[in-house]
């Protein structure tokens, strides 16, 4: 066996073993925190949005609004989305080590002027900057994303993807080189509600699960290099990823989210 082998056969190992530990002991303290419900169902409480090209804390076109205990995320008012990409922010709280689930369900037809990349697609951004901390013209908060696509009909396209604005990770031990990598889910074709959750422990693994399966998993989160990151943000180059805040994306198709909750691993 060569050394190059043997060197990626020990990593490979280490790679399982780390991964066992850290679930087992996230295992552990699941069971003993409670989960959080973070969305009341009634009004968005506690939830800030950021739509690119407006100030925080400003609901461009109601965007972002409640409608039969789901947050709905429409275009109604647009007359063209125009690169418009949004994000309502859980401002209450800065998570570290937690476990995340809701579901999640498109509808509908994607708004005028939006990108072809962004048919059926939108996500969560964990571990992510504050919304007040977001540039006027920044399209995407310095996060993870686990990106949430819908199948066209025709062809693969798996959801539960991870997608790395202005941050990076490594896969088996080696730096993510793309922006978004695919999972291992299977597609989803039909406008059905999709449950998604996220296992994650500070700066050390992620895990990503699609209808209780477990689709991807990575390390070693950081922020990026200083060309990915916004000019205020550029001090923090190379540094680890441990702790942010949690968004739901808007990127030019409805989409609906429901049951959000969370629960501490600290």
């Amino acid at each position: 066996m060569s050394p190059v082998r043997t060197r990626s056969s020990a990593q490979q190992y280490m790679r399982i073993i780390l991964i066992l530990l850290v679930l087992s002991q996230c295992s552990v303290k699941n069971e003993q925190s409670e989960w959080e419900t973070i969305f009341n169902g009634k009004n968005l409480d506690g939830w800030t949005v950021k739509v690119k090209g407006y100030p925080s804390g400003e609901n461009f076109g109601n965007t972002f609004k409640v409608v039969d205990e789901a947050i709905q995320v429409s275009y109604e008012n647009y007359d063209n989305f125009d690169f418009k990409f949004g994000h309502i922010y859980y401002t209450d709280k800065k998570y570290k080590n937690y476990h995340l689930k809701l579901e999640y369900k498109f509808f509908g037809v994607q708004a005028i002027g939006g990108e072809g990349w962004a048919t059926k697609n939108s996500g969560i951004m964990f571990h992510s900057q504050h919304p007040e901390t977001m540039l006027i013209d920044q399209s995407f908060p310095v996060s993870l994303e686990a990106q949430f696509l819908g199948g066209l009909g025709d062809g693969k396209r798996p959801t539960g993807n991870l997608c790395t604005p202005g941050t990076d990770v490594d896969i088996d031990f080696k730096k993510l080189k793309n922006h978004c990598t695919q999972s291992s889910s299977k597609t989803y074709h039909s406008d059905d509600w999709v449950k998604a959750e996220i296992i994650v422990y500070n700066d050390s693994i992620a895990t990503h699960i699609i209808n209780g399966e477990t689709v991807l998993t990575y390390t070693n989160m950081r922020y990026g290099d200083d060309g990915r990151l916004p000019e205020n943000m550029l001090n923090m180059k190379d540094k680890k990823l441990s702790e942010g805040y949690i968004s739901l994306q808007s990127e030019s198709h409805p989409i609906k989210f429901k049951n959000i909750q969370i629960k501490s691993l600290d």
